[in-house]
């Protein structure tokens, strides 16, 4: 087993080196208030993640891997399918149409920028934040 250790890394090893995000998982519609008042003082961000789909799946690990915010911004996980109901809220609240997956910055209590799918790995973050 040493040469597949070597070749292809130990699971534990290539988990220390994935960044991580400070995700709080976003599981109640009053989370959305708190959001909405927090953004007024500090950016929030809100990625929504299906996951029973192969390119959410993609995207959440390509975002994760690249990863570099740190503390700057609350990021906020909402899994689709544990919570819809959460999810119509946020477009109607946020006031953007639902997609999957999908990456919300919320600043003053609006939504400041907002993309979807592949877009999301494409986008420079930090110019919204």
């Amino acid at each position: 087993m040493g040469i597949f250790n070597s070749l292809f890394g130990r699971k534990e090893e290539k988990q220390r080196e994935e960044r991580q995000v400070p995700w709080i998982p976003l599981v109640s519609l009053e989370q959305l208030d708190e959001i909405a008042e927090k953004s007024k003082t500090r950016t929030q961000l809100i990625f929504k993640h299906s996951t029973t789909c192969g390119i959410s799946r993609m995207v959440l690990n390509m975002f994760t891997s690249a990863y570099t915010l740190g503390e700057d911004v609350d990021v906020y996980f909402l899994d689709l399918h544990a919570h819809r109901d959460i999810s119509n809220a946020v477009a109607a609240k946020f006031q953007v149409m639902h997609q999957s997956p999908q990456l919300l910055i919320i600043k003053n209590g609006e939504t400041s920028f907002h993309t979807s799918h592949g877009a999301i790995t494409d986008t420079n973050i930090e110019e919204y934040v």
